[in-house]
């Protein structure tokens, strides 16, 4: 059977989740990869009631849809921050943000991807996507010079904050896929390793795979799957397109998404230029067999037009893997 797909609800979390869920089994998806905010999931009310809990899957059951995902980017992006700040009051739920002291908003935070843990194993789900934050993003272009002392600080600040939290993960058999992304500890391929080796490489931590923030770096997101083909704990969709002309420029000079003079943007799946075949290749040939993920950020497209056509363009490229080998194809016998 082909891997099933799935829409992500971060970007639908204005809508209520039975809304949502009635629109993706409409357009034909098999799932939700469910996101840990607006009214969707509650991860301190699904760890603690299984009333709770029951009547999310009843949702999700009465659509038709699967669960094999939820996400708690907003959360996990405050565990590691530096500076924590007004950004991440608009993002956290007030229980987590409390006063706003920047070291209880990580330690609150530390203790809520702990119940997201949990409540994906209530769930009965075996991944949690998110981020991670970083105390180190904010050096990225190293003037005035950064020491290397200090990057290293930041990795083990990374790991100091996260293995407790991995900890619990390994306690109720949930797996953490780290999306790489600009502003975490990981976001390209040299920091994914450096990542990895920071927590010694525990299962409990490994990556959401979404290539849209690797092309507009340069990176071969092909490449990446098959390096890191061990750790690709999930998948998502979300293509990128580049318009580098000699004055648009990669870092977005601080333009609105969507504004024409940005030198890269989301766009709807199979407009941009994620190389989509060689990548279902890649995880083809890495036996990946989770769900595709499809997640909708392109700011110059309706959701509701982009969200089935994306759905339309990953279902044709969801091929299985063959079940005969080549050479089997061209035996003489």
């Amino acid at each position: 059977m082909p891997r099933p797909i799935t829409l992500f609800t971060g970007q639908w979390a204005d809508l209520p989740f039975e809304e949502v869920c009635r629109l993706a089994a409409g357009w034909g998806y098999d799932g939700l990869e469910v996101a840990c905010w607006g009214d969707h999931l509650d991860v301190v009310r699904a760890a603690e009631d299984d009333d709770y809990v029951a009547e999310r899957k009843g949702i999700l059951e009465s659509h038709g849809l699967g669960l094999w995902t939820i996400s708690n980017h907003l959360v996990g992006q405050a565990v590691c921050d530096d500076p924590i700040d007004d950004r991440h009051q608009a993002i956290l739920p007030s229980r987590v943000w409390g006063d706003g002291e920047p070291e209880g908003v990580r330690k609150r935070a530390a203790e809520e991807m702990k119940a997201t843990a949990k409540a994906a194993a209530k769930l009965g789900v075996d991944t949690v996507v998110g981020f991670t934050g970083s105390a180190v993003w904010k050096y990225v272009a190293m003037f005035p010079p950064v020491s290397e002392a200090v990057i290293e600080a930041g990795y083990d600040d990374f790991a100091d904050r996260w293995n407790p939290i991995l900890d619990v993960f390994d306690e109720v058999g949930v797996r953490f896929a780290h999306e790489v992304h600009p502003s975490e500890i990981a976001y390209d391929y040299w920091s994914t390793h450096r990542a990895l080796e920071a927590v010694g490489h525990r299962t409990a931590f490994g990556l959401n795979w979404d290539p849209s923030h690797m092309v507009w770096q340069d990176i071969d997101p092909a490449a990446f799957l098959w390096d890191f083909r061990e750790r690709i704990y999930h998948v998502d969709c979300k293509d990128t397109r580049k318009r580098l002309d000699g004055r648009n420029g990669r870092l977005g000079s601080h333009l609105a998404w969507g504004d024409p003079r940005r030198g890269w943007d989301f766009v709807s799946t199979g407009h941009g230029d994620v190389p989509w075949e060689d990548c279902f290749r890649v995880l083809n040939a890495i036996g990946y067999a989770g769900p595709i993920s499809i997640e909708w950020e392109d700011a110059g497209m309706d959701r509701l037009r982009g969200a089935p056509e994306a759905l339309e363009y990953v279902r044709n490229l969801n091929f299985d893997k063959p079940t005969a080998s080549f050479d089997a194809a061209f035996s003489s016998d």
